[in-house]
Order: structure tokens, then sequence, then C-alpha cells
């Protein structure tokens, strides 16, 4: 059996034994990803490219075909790629350049026309992305236009194509944040990274859900019952989220990051570890007690986090120490910060 740590230089001497350099280079390279917008045409693939980046780049026209080729944006080390509509008369090689984009990105959102109905081209694009095996959002929009329809269109759709799909507006804005930034990150999630990064209107919305994640994840590692064992995977997943958050707020992902962070606030973290282990002794009840004090802490740690980055570093060492004991003592249900819209 793993003994236990039983004194703060054993835990502290575990956070110098982690691996920081692999964990940064992971995490580097969760910043570069390629997202590729493709669909019929004028679905309003140009619309959604812009609202997504925050500026124009693309044309956008009511003249379907408007655009005649790739439009690549560099955002940061995050690419986003417009294409060039679907079913056009004589657009072959056109869509040909669409389709070698999709199969190249990292992920590929299906743009349909809500207004104009999904048509067999639409379909076979669909079957030709899932053949390649990219992974797939499709949304519906244009939401705006038919409204009080939008349900039983997207029931119709639904159910022709076998699959989940999002009703947004490019237009207005409504269902992207909400629904298709968390539907991208959940079919890659290393997006999360690369889009926080390239995209500050969404990255608190992905603060939130990468803590939730590395929360949920550690209170599972910590009900490993035998006392111990589950230290250097939990100390590593925690690292591994001050890191993403750095990266994600654009800063340097040197180790440098996390340790200011994790060393700032060492003793509650070390007293967590040894509370959640010491709890293991007893067993059922114990185990889950663990399981529960790791999960808060982690997401305690994660928020103090994203304030620090948001301050631009400027927090000092007892203000991040007293935020961290304030969220400890603050429900989780009581985090409703408001996700700022492009």
């Amino acid at each position: 059996m793993t003994s236990l740590p039983t004194r703060l230089t054993d835990i502290r001497n575990l956070f110098r034994a982690l691996d920081w350099d692999r964990l940064s280079l992971q995490v580097e390279e969760e910043a570069h990803a390629r997202l590729a917008i493709v669909g019929p045409v004028n679905s309003g693939k140009s619309t959604l490219f812009n609202l997504i980046k925050g500026r124009k780049g693309s044309a956008v026209k009511a003249v379907p075909g408007t655009t005649k080729g790739l439009v690549t944006e560099d955002l940061g080390p995050f690419v986003l790629i417009d294409t060039p509509g679907f079913g056009e008369v004589g657009g072959v090689d056109r869509a040909s350049l669409a389709r070698s984009a999709a199969e190249e990105a990292d992920v590929a959102v299906l743009v349909l026309d809500g207004a104009a109905g999904l048509h067999q081209a639409d379909h076979d694009l669909y079957t030709a992305l899932q053949a390649a095996r990219v992974p797939l959002v499709v949304v519906l929009n244009k939401v705006d236009l038919i409204k009080r329809d939008v349900a039983d269109v997207l029931e119709d759709i639904e159910r022709k194509l076998g699959t989940t799909v999002f009703p947004i507006s490019a237009k207005t804005g409504a269902g992207v944040a909400e629904q298709l930034i968390p539907a991208i990150v959940e079919s890659h999630p290393w997006m999360t990274v690369a889009l926080g990064r390239a995209l500050p209107a969404y990255r608190r919305q992905l603060c939130r859900r990468l803590i939730a994640s590395a929360s949920a994840l550690n209170s599972v590692i910590a009900a490993e019952p035998i006392p111990g064992l589950d230290i250097p995977l939990l100390l590593a997943s925690q690292v591994r989220m001050v890191l993403r958050i750095a990266a994600i707020y654009g800063e340097s992902l040197s180790v440098r990051h996390a340790r200011e962070l994790l060393t700032t606030i060492a003793g509650g973290v070390a007293l967590r570890y040894l509370a959640a282990q010491l709890g293991k002794f007893v067993p059922g009840p114990g185990w889950l007690i663990g399981a529960a004090v790791t999960g808060l802490g982690t997401w305690a740690i994660g928020r103090v986090a994203v304030a620090y980055f948001e301050s631009g570093r400027r927090l000092t060492s007892q203000q991040l120490r007293q935020r961290y004991k304030r969220l400890l003592r603050r429900p989780r249900s009581a985090d409703k910060t408001p996700v700022t819209q492009p």
C-alpha cells in the first residue's frame, strides 16, 4: 500500500516531482486547432464566421455563392475556416475545396439553412463528412426567420439525419454561446483552449466548463479507496487545469503559471489533500467525503486561477488565499457569472 504523506513537505515534494514540461507541452498542443465552417449555398456560413471571430472578414451578401474560395483567418494559434457553399451550379471544384478543408479540420460545423429546409445535397454532405470521421456539429441557422416553426423543422431534420441539430441564428447570435460553443467543445475537448485563447468573449464560459470537468474528474480520482495512491494523479490534473486556464487567457504556457498559483495556496491545498486522504481510513462514507473535498478544492483553485489571470496577474498572494478560502465556504451553485456576448 502507498504510504500516506503526513507532512506538508511531502506534498510539496510531489509538486516538484511532476513532469511539468510534459504537461506544458500537452496544453501547448491543445492551443492549436482548426475549425471549418461548411454547408450549403447561402446558409449563413460567412455570417457565423464573422460572429464567432468578432469582426468582419468574410463577405456577406444575400446572393448564393458569394464565397468563391477558402477564407482563412488566423486568431493566434486558432485557425477558423469559412468555405464556399456546396451545391452551387458549376461549383464542383469549390465543393471539393470545402470538403478537403473540413476533412483536415479538428472540428467541422455544418450550417444548414433553416428557412430553406433540408435538401438531398445537404444530407449527402452530412453523410460524406461522417464517412471522413471528422468531429461534426450540425446547426440549423436562421431560426430568427422561421420563429414558431423552429421545433417542427428541427424535429424533421434530426429525424432525417439521425443526429442532434442545434438551432442558432448567426445574425442575432441566438444559441451560439449557449449551444454551439459547448457542442464544439463536447465534440473535441481540446478545442476548449483554442477557442478560449482566440475568442475572449467566450473565455469565462469555457473556463467554467473546464473547471467543472476537472472537478468532476478529481472527485472520481479521489474516490480511490487506497490512501495516497491518487495524490500524483490529482496534482497532475490540477496543474493541467491551471495551465489550460493560463493558455485560455493568452499567458505564456510555461510551468511558472501553475507553480505561481499552486504554491501561493499550497498550504490550503496540502491540508485538503491530507483531510481527503485521512477520510479514506473510514470505509464507505470516508471515501465519499474525500471525493467531495477534493472536487470542491479543485473548483476553488480553478476559480482563483481565473481571477488571477483576469486581473492581469495583479492579485497579491494574500488576495488569492482570501479568495480561495471564501470560495470554499461558498456554494458552487452561486457561480452565476454571465456569459459575455461578442
